[in-house]
């Protein structure tokens, strides 16, 4: 069955923009959220990790880049998260 976000991971209000990710149990520093965003040709497509994750200057996330044939980014936790807390990461490919 797809899962589009991790069983960690929810959907809720935000208080930096809109909707935002949010941890549904404690996420350990280094853990590997998913795939958030991937390059084909000259476009990037946001998964829906990449589609809800906001933009913070203090980021609990990074996207770090993985090379096969083509461009992904996968998310990973750069901190430990506590439930409740939104996860965040610095917009790289989209001016704030």
């Amino acid at each position: 069955m797809y899962k589009p976000l991790p069983e960690s991971v929810t959907i809720k209000p935000s208080g930096v923009h809109g909707l935002g990710l949010f941890a549904d149990q404690k996420i350990m520093h280094g853990t590997n959220l998913g795939m958030s965003h991937i390059k084909i040709g000259d476009t990037i497509f946001r998964t829906p990790l990449g589609g809800f994750i906001n933009h913070s200057n203090t980021p609990n996330c990074v996207k770090a880049e993985l090379r096969n044939d083509y461009k992904k980014w996968n998310l990973i936790a750069s901190q430990h998260i506590k439930k409740g807390e939104e996860l965040t990461v610095r917009y790289t490919f989209y001016k704030i």
